[in-house]
């Protein structure tokens, strides 16, 4: 979930989520099973707001004994990359329009106004990172995180009914979704694409609008985090053997399911609210709790 998602919204920590002796497979699962599990849990839960790192937590928990492999922040990057692929390839003709477009002022500004956002969290990320501040991804964090983000959009769309949405990035809120991500950084279970969503919306911006910059956002965003993650693989291994086909086999399960999910998001925000999100969540959110209570 990266500033470096892949490093610091989400860190591969093998922490107990609730007590080994519940929901566990009774045998160990096949390793291409498990990579092909946490690339689809990755795809559908990487960009849309309910927060990726609480999902792929309880799937790691729930695996009896995965391979080591499966918890490093190299594995982690190399399938939010198969996201991030889904997300270009969707956007190409918004992104071609920006890259060989950008002469026209109203290109020129998007184009301004995301590397802007990108910035701010780049820089916030890598104070965090030296400061290593940030929450760990035990249970507890997780679901407050969670829960809380599913009231808030509950909060944030009622307040919304009957307004006026401006279809127009503003300055304001470029900043403000760039600064945004930095709370998901801090607070994992936060979800990256559902902060950023969230301030866009409580600063005006119409669902598709703020949907499609906080997708564009989260390329720069996420790529940064894999390669600030590859290269301090690279400066400081860590040891663990990787099986790469079973790496690849993730990253196309992630790369299909994403761009099949966010696909779908465009089309569903058009004419809906994030409310349904802002209940799943809370449904999550609690269900964690009880289940770390029970322990």
């Amino acid at each position: 979930m990266s500033v470096a998602t892949g490093a610091v919204f989400r860190s591969g920590t093998d922490l107990p989520l609730v007590s080994p002796a519940r929901f566990e497979f009774k045998r160990r699962v096949p390793d291409w099973i498990v990579a092909l599990l946490l690339g689809i849990v990755e795809g559908v839960t990487e960009f849309l707001p309910v927060s990726s790192t609480g999902h792929l937590l309880i799937v790691e928990h729930w695996l009896r004994d995965p391979a080591p492999m499966f918890k490093t922040d190299l594995f982690n990057v190399v399938i939010q990359g198969g996201a991030v692929l889904a997300v270009v390839i969707i956007f190409q003709e918004r992104l071609r329009q920006l890259f060989f477009r950008w002469r026209e002022p109203a290109t020129r500004s998007y184009w301004l106004k995301l590397l802007a956002a990108f910035a701010i969290t780049a820089a916030g990320g890598l104070v965090l990172k030296a400061l290593k501040f940030k929450l760990p991804e035990t249970i507890a964090p997780v679901a407050w995180a969670t829960l809380i983000g599913g009231v808030l959009f509950i909060i944030v769309e009622m307040w919304l009914r009957g307004r006026p949405a401006l279809v127009e990035v503003t300055w304001a809120m470029a900043l403000a979704m760039g600064a945004a991500q930095l709370v998901a950084a801090v607070f994992p279970g936060t979800s990256r694409s559902g902060i950023t969503i969230l301030v866009a919306l409580i600063l005006g911006l119409a669902r598709p609008q703020a949907a499609e910059f906080a997708f564009l956002l989260g390329i720069p965003t996420l790529l940064a985090a894999g390669a600030v993650q590859v290269l301090g693989e690279i400066r400081e291994p860590s040891g663990v053997p990787m099986n790469w086909s079973l790496v690849l086999l993730a990253g196309v399960a992630a790369a299909i399911t994403a761009f099949i999910v966010v696909k779908w998001l465009l089309r569903f925000v058009q004419t809906h609210t994030f409310v349904v999100f802002g209940w799943y969540r809370i449904v999550l959110g609690g269900a964690l709790l009880i289940f770390a209570a029970s322990a």
